[in-house]
């Protein structure tokens, strides 16, 4: 066989390209702090700190914002997974937070940010269950699943190899270009079969060193392979799209639970307490989701309806008084949303969809200085396609051109309807 110049270059290269990935998978090797075993990992420990610290706070606004209601219950929620992060095998700085946010879910991103929903406390029958999700999602962080995870998928697009070899070992080369959605990418992540089972595992291994009965693990999962059984769509669309339950977790945590030492807490009673004030909520909620699916439908009267309904339950939850403004915005009365949108802010000022919205109603109403204002706290608090492209249009109103420009072509990379429009105020110019 008779092989040509060309040919030999590209075996050549091709050899070089293959031993550059051998070497490349020899060094992404790491060694798991919680199992000790050896996986794929290009990431350093820094970059799962680096992403939980850039990520924890937009993740938290994307998916609700946190519960202030009951700070009680957050500081309570926190504490419990403070007792247990005090036996993780890899030290971080683990925080805890309750979100606002109906759909039964708890997630763990890198660095040890780990969120529970609302809709999932409300679900739990004790606190040795909420130690059993929070320990479970203690060791995705610990175990540095989320790494992990993200190591395979580059390797899967050659994307990471590639700015792995551009960079000479960098050590932030690898994350270039993930951009913004890398938190909601995690946070979605589905673990494979064995991360989950790792996590049952520690995550009940941690509750027992914190004096939780690993029973409560066992109960947990029971519950979860009932509900999904069920087929329930609330949890299909939380927690189980990215924890699928299955039998066969449900056995082996039996079995780890029952070659533990007996005995620990339950904390039934002391569970109840805490979330006493959101189960009575719970109707006010359910009102309020309805309300939201009136707007959307046009209905505004039963939207006004249920919201009121909902602050009369709870008089405490900005997200009613929001609704309304929604309700009065969508009716064209601006100064009595902006009202509703005024006492929402009041009673929490730290979710970005109320000052975006105000923001909004004020530039309907010409006042742009409150506009303007409104719109750039909202974009601190969450960077959204919507905010740019109204603070495009309010500085083009203004005679902005070249920021209302900088605004629209900002705007424009969010994709959806908002690029859309965004282009094509651009066009106008």
């Amino acid at each position: 066989m008779i092989v040509s110049t060309q040919q030999r270059r590209c075996l050549r290269q091709t050899a070089l390209l293959l031993s550059t990935l051998t070497l490349l998978l020899l060094s992404a090797c790491s060694t798991n702090p919680v199992t000790g075993e050896s996986n794929l990992n290009f990431m350093p420990v820094s970059w799962d700190q680096q992403v939980g610290a850039q990520q924890y706070a937009p993740s938290l606004q994307s998916q609700g914002g946190e519960y202030t209601v009951d700070e009680e219950l957050s500081r309570y929620v926190s504490g419990v997974g403070q007792r247990l992060a005090q036996y993780a095998d890899l030290q971080l700085d683990y925080e805890f937070s309750v979100l606002n946010n109906d759909v039964p879910n708890a997630w763990a991103l890198p660095g040890g940010k780990i969120a529970i929903n609302r809709g999932l406390l409300t679900e739990l029958n004790s606190e040795a269950e909420l130690a059993a999700v929070l320990g479970h999602e203690i060791v995705h962080a610990a175990a540095r699943h989320g790494a992990q995870s993200q190591s395979r998928g580059s390797l899967l697009s050659g994307a990471v190899i590639a700015t792995s070899i551009a960079t000479q070992g960098s050590e932030y080369g690898q994350i270039a270009g993930l951009g913004a959605g890398l938190g909601a990418q995690l946070i979605s992540t589905r673990y494979g079969r064995e991360a989950e089972l790792e996590s049952d595992e520690f995550g009940i291994k941690y509750m027992a060193a914190a004096g939780y009965d690993p029973q409560g693990a066992v109960d947990l999962q029971a519950t979860f392979v009932r509900l999904s059984e069920s087929r329930n769509e609330d949890w299909l669309s939380g927690l189980f799209a990215s924890h699928p339950p299955s039998r066969e977790r449900l056995e082996k945590n039996r079995r780890i639970a029952a070659s533990l030492p007996p005995g620990g807490e339950l904390g039934q009673q002391r569970y109840a307490q805490q979330i006493a004030r959101i189960k009575r909520a719970e109707p006010a909620y359910d009102a309020y989701q309805k309300g939201m699916q009136a707007v959307a439908d046009g209905k505004l009267a039963a939207a006004e309806q249920f919201a009121r309904e909902a602050i009369r339950i709870e008089p405490a939850e900005a997200r009613f008084y929001g609704l309304l403004g929604d309700v009065e915005a969508s009716r064209g009365n601006l100064a009595q949303a902006e009202q509703h949108f005024n006492q929402a802010i009041r009673r929490d000022s730290q979710w970005f969809y109320f000052p975006l919205r105000r923001g909004v109603v004020r530039q309907r109403m010409n006042q742009a200085a409150g506009a303007r204002e409104d719109l750039q706290a909202s974009l601190q608090l969450l960077p959204t396609g919507v905010g740019y492209y109204q603070l495009g249009l309010l500085e083009k109103r203004s005679g902005n051109r070249d920021l209302a420009i900088q605004y629209l072509q900002t705007a424009q990379q969010s994709g959806g309807d908002v690029a859309q429009l965004a282009t094509a105020e651009l066009q106008k110019f």
